[in-house]
């Protein structure tokens, strides 16, 4: 890209109402963020309409496998087209797919539409964090990249309840259709705030960039989230996707290290800031989504708290988080980046240790006070690797750099879940079988028809015998002598078995710790910096 295109495919500072921009900025991230909430809400009417339960997970695998893939495509061609026009069609792209989805007449119609509303939320979530890095200063982006990082809190905490008031007072279509009135709101305040300007140059698409990354992300993810759950790891389906992955994956790396305006520039890695903090915000998400996704299985199986009250078990971690996104921002100006990063990722640590020892005998608030010090430690870290990124490379790659940090921790979300999902599976196996199995077999022969389907389940989906714990309806039609037997024996596997699960997720942040270490010290700017200007340091 040259240097007059460059210049001119940003934010024109003078004429940009900064007000109305930043208004519709925090209106696009909020009624983006309630989406996925609002929707896991509505999930059991949804069902009950449609049907498809068997497909039910394809409402959220849609939406994850378009939203991912399209993020850091969103960041380049912000860079090269501007941030303007991205932004909008993100935007147009959502509402359409929300309207789509809320005309939904089969299950299969309404995955379709969900993964086009997908490729809206991919381009606008990163989309916030770049123009922002357009508009303010190093020490004044750590302030608002804090409030927008609390605002996406803020989503996570009150979208169930929005969710269940749409679903019990409309219907459940009107999950989808809320976004129209509200996307329109945003796109009106920011096509008026934000004004681009267009390249002069020639914009080049990498098609083949473009092609090659959506096949080798997609093929990745589907292995990851079907590997150990719908099909074994060795399975053909799981191998040609993992093979797919690396030759589309492959071909993409060629590509890119030849043509002029690659998707994803290579070079990038180059740099040691970039790569460091890559690498600190994947272990990162590998560790925290992986292990928050078995808090609520926890209290629901071991304390025996209902499902809706162990929703309220992730309200305190949401809370801490808001809480030191906003005061990081003010925070990471005296004490430095990397000193904030480290004590942040320590302080996540402290949580992963704290969930490890919680056992049969932890009550809810201590449980609560346990998320609350790992949500301390993610709201200083996540904004922060976004700021830091920021602040070491050009304007005019802003957009793509923005866009990767949050490429990589979705990226680092879905290997968590798979990696701690199987540490769970093989946990609650060998458990099982040395615990359970003995039992079982001692039972009378009227009951081995159960026998056979319980020790089936023990060796393939262990985790579904856990489902036992969270239904008493299933617990009701077992003999009482099984409940009295195999009831403790479930809990006291799934308690060894998370234990494991937490002290891996503080494996990977241990890891991410390690690598902040090498962080050089980044300085937050105090003047807005001209575009081209290179802070890199490689």
């Amino acid at each position: 890209m040259n240097q007059q295109q460059t210049a001119t495919i940003g934010i024109d500072h003078e004429g940009a109402n900064r007000g109305i921009l930043i208004i519709g900025l925090l209106v696009a991230m909020l009624f983006s963020a309630l989406d996925n909430t609002i929707v896991g809400t509505a999930m059991p009417r949804i069902v009950g309409e449609l049907g498809g339960l068997g497909v039910m997970t394809w409402l959220t695998t849609a939406y994850m496998l378009s939203s991912t893939t399209v993020v850091p495509i969103a960041g380049k061609l912000a860079d090269m087209i501007g941030r303007k026009s991205v932004y909008v069609a993100g935007l147009l792209i959502f509402m359409v797919g929300s309207a789509l989805c809320g005309t939904a007449q089969s299950m299969n119609q309404l995955i379709l539409f969900r993964g086009l509303q997908g490729i809206g939320g991919g381009i606008m979530m990163p989309m916030a964090m770049i123009i922002i890095g357009d508009l303010f200063t190093g020490e004044q982006r750590a302030k608002w990249q804090g409030v927008f990082g609390g605002v996406f809190g803020l989503a996570s905490i009150i979208g169930p309840q929005v969710g269940g008031w749409i679903v019990d007072s409309l219907n459940w279509r009107w999950v989808f259709y809320i976004n129209l009135p509200v996307g329109i709101i945003a796109t009106v305040l920011i096509a008026i705030g934000l004004k681009g300007q267009r390249g002069t140059g020639r914009v080049k698409i990498d098609i083949g960039g473009i092609f090659t990354m959506i096949g080798g992300v997609v093929f990745l993810l589907l292995a990851l989230t079907f590997g150990g759950k719908n099909y074994p790891w060795s399975s053909w389906q799981i191998v040609a996707l993992l093979i797919g992955s690396a030759v589309f994956l492959t071909s993409f790396g060629l590509i890119e290290s030849k043509v002029g305006e690659p998707i994803f520039p290579l070079h990038l890695f180059k740099n040691k800031t970039f790569s460091l903090l890559s690498g600190i915000g994947f272990l990162m998400a590998v560790g925290m989504f992986g292990a928050i996704m078995f808090v609520p299985l926890f209290m629901q199986g071991v304390i025996g708290i209902s499902a809706s009250a162990s929703g309220t078990i992730m309200l305190p971690m949401m809370l801490s988080m808001i809480l030191t996104s906003i005061l990081g921002g003010r925070i990471v100006r005296k004490i430095g980046v990397r000193t904030q990063i480290i004590i942040g990722m320590v302080t996540m640590g402290i949580g992963f240790w704290l969930l490890s020892t919680m056992g049969m005998h932890t009550t809810k608030l201590v449980a609560m006070g346990h998320m609350v010090v790992l949500g301390l430690g993610v709201g200083l870290v996540m904004p922060t690797i976004t700021l830091a990124l920021q602040e070491s490379f050009p304007k005019s790659e802003l957009g793509v750099v923005t866009s990767s940090s949050q490429f990589f921790r979705q990226i680092g979300g879905t290997f968590g879940m798979t990696i701690l999902g199987a540490v769970m599976n093989e946990g609650s196996t060998r458990l099982l079988t040395v615990k359970l199995t003995p039992f079982l077999e001692k039972l009378p022969v009227q009951a081995h028809g159960m026998v056979n389907q319980l020790e089936a389940m023990i060796q393939t989906n262990p985790q579904g015998l856990y489902s036992l714990l969270l239904s008493p309806e299933a617990l009701a039609k077992m003999p009482n002598e099984i409940q009295q037997t195999a009831v403790p024996i479930l809990k006291t596997a799934l308690v060894e078995t998370l234990h494991n699960v937490y002290l891996y997720g503080l494996l990977f942040v241990g890891l991410g710790v390690l690598l902040t270490f090498f962080l050089g010290n980044i300085q937050l700017s105090k003047n807005s910096r001209p575009f081209g200007r290179d802070h890199s340091s490689k």
